[in-house]
């Protein structure tokens, strides 16, 4: 087989799962009416598959500071932030993340991607090891390959499983990285921070903590899992995105360790890329001002995370094992949750749809990303849609 034909076979296996020229990922949205509603095709639909966590994609603040900056710095740097592409705005917005996270430094990074990737590949190399949960984002994974250290799994948010690998590491895990998520985005659950810490210090590695799915989502200022564990001091790295709490692209690092500073001269996705355009990182630091500014969003995104995950755990859905912004129905075949899916978009209700292998367990899954500006009446609509649906797919 060459290396067209692999992708022929790639492709194959996905019209199996998708027959009938279903188009279930990658759906072009037509039109964007506000941080809950858009126009797919023909239909108004409500949007339940985002990762608009605080709503904040039509912000004015947001809004004015990008129309400021491209009108006052143009709508690109045109190149990498160890030539021309460090502006003022990207180094204000690298020192902002620092404060906020009571860390002495911080760096940007063009996507969230690339923040585990240059981390991740930075920190760790050939000889090294990196332990990570099984579940963790495909970043945490290509960063760990990209790195060339050893890698090693162990069950999700298993600290037996963790603990029986790290002991047979012996001294190795001094040069050991302990990777795990605030929260996982397939099911939505938290990692076991106090635990995970424990058997860091226990064995004297180091943690890396990407907050991509829990920044602006947890603790009291919205920094995410270290906040709402009180053990911000524990975690060696943290990481993120600007691509969910933050309405923007792009993504961060921060420490109190002096060394993430020497990042900047080895980590390639680093190096290699063009930095943020100027409005990227305009309306990321305006959009962080607001996430830290009070708790009126998080609240009213917890409101409407509790409302729908107790009306489809009442209905009867096997869902993740807590209520968060990440909601997902777990189905047990694939056929199941495309009509689960295609039901939802046919009653106006655009959500996302996981099959194997990216779900966990060879499972499928049905996930809903709920912000904060969804309404009561849209949740009540989209319970009783999932409940009208259970009846009609689950007989």
């Amino acid at each position: 087989m060459n290396l067209l034909e692999k992708l022929d076979a790639a492709a194959a296996a996905r019209k199996a799962l998708l027959p009938n020229g279903v188009g279930a990922f990658g759906i072009p949205i037509e039109e964007v009416y506000s941080a809950t509603e858009a126009r797919i095709g023909h239909r108004r639909v409500l949007l339940l598959g985002t990762n608009n966590y605080l709503g904040l994609t039509f912000a004015p603040e947001c809004l004015e500071a990008a129309h400021e900056a491209i009108d006052e710095e143009g709508t690109g740097t045109t190149g990498s932030r160890m030539a021309n592409g460090s502006y003022f705005g990207h180094r204000a917005l690298e020192k902002e993340f620092a404060d906020f996270y009571q860390c002495s430094s911080g760096m940007v990074f063009t996507t969230g991607y690339q923040a585990n990737l240059g981390t991740i590949s930075g920190l760790v190399g050939r000889g090294d090891t990196v332990l990570i949960d099984g579940d963790s984002h495909a970043s945490i994974y290509d960063g760990c390959i990209l790195s060339g250290a050893d890698i090693i799994r162990f069950k999700h948010n298993d600290m037996v499983d963790m603990e029986k690998r790290l002991c047979r590491l012996g001294e190795r895990t001094q040069t050991t990285l302990i990777i795990a998520e605030g929260i996982y985005s397939m099911l939505g659950d938290q990692a076991p921070l106090a635990e995970i810490v424990k058997l860091k210090n226990k064995y004297n590695c180091t943690l890396l903590l990407d907050e991509a799915h829990s920044l602006g989502v947890l603790g009291e200022t919205g920094q995410g899992l270290v906040e709402k564990t009180g053990l911000l001091k524990e975690v060696d790295f943290i990481t993120g995105t600007f691509s969910k709490s933050l309405c923007s692209i792009g993504g961060f690092c921060v420490s109190n360790h002096s060394q993430l500073e020497q990042l900047r001269y080895v980590s390639h996705p680093y190096i290699f890329t063009a930095s943020p355009s100027p409005a990227t990182i305009a309306s990321t630091r305006a959009a962080l001002k607001l996430l830290s500014g009070g708790t009126e969003l998080r609240d009213q995104l917890w409101k409407n995370s509790n409302q729908l995950y107790t009306k489809l755990e009442e209905t009867g859905y096997t869902l993740g094992p807590e209520p968060g912004p990440v909601i997902a129905a777990i189905v047990d075949n694939p056929q199941q949750a495309l009509a689960l899916w295609q039901g939802l978009l046919d009653h106006d209700i655009y959500v996302n749809l996981i099959l194997p292998p990216a779900a966990p367990e060879g499972k499928s899954l049905v996930r809903c990303s709920v912000n904060a500006a969804h309404t009561i009446e849209q949740m009540d609509y989209v319970g009783s849609i999932f409940a009208k649906l259970k009846q009609e797919i689950f007989k």
